[in-house]
């Protein structure tokens, strides 16, 4: 099992990266997973597609599709890859603490 320094503290990763314990995750480790996947800094449109598949999780337990995202949180699809270049719903998911989506490559 991978690890991963954060914050001063390691986190157990799971086979795609993503933080094994959801529990582990605050917004500090989601800054920080941020400038891991490129992005400096999360701004309020990047906070509202990640809480939004936060909420989604906890609801469904599974993270929203980028179809999903792009209907449901405001955010539309342009934006969305602007914000998270290279497969948003994943790298999103990732700096949400959340398990890859199933619909993710």
């Amino acid at each position: 099992m991978e690890t991963v320094e954060l914050v001063g503290k390691q986190f157990e990763l799971d086979d795609d990266g993503h933080l094994k314990n959801q529990s582990d995750w605050n917004e500090e480790v989601a800054k920080e997973f941020a400038k891991l996947e490129g992005i400096e800094e999360l701004n309020d449109r990047h906070w509202i597609v990640i809480n939004f598949m936060r909420k989604v999780y906890q609801e469904k337990g599974d993270a929203p599709s980028i179809r999903r995202l792009t209907k449901e949180s405001g955010v539309d699809t342009k934006e969305l890859y602007a914000l998270f270049p290279k497969g948003p719903a994943k790298k999103a998911a990732k700096i949400a603490g959340l398990p890859k989506p199933k619909g993710c490559i």
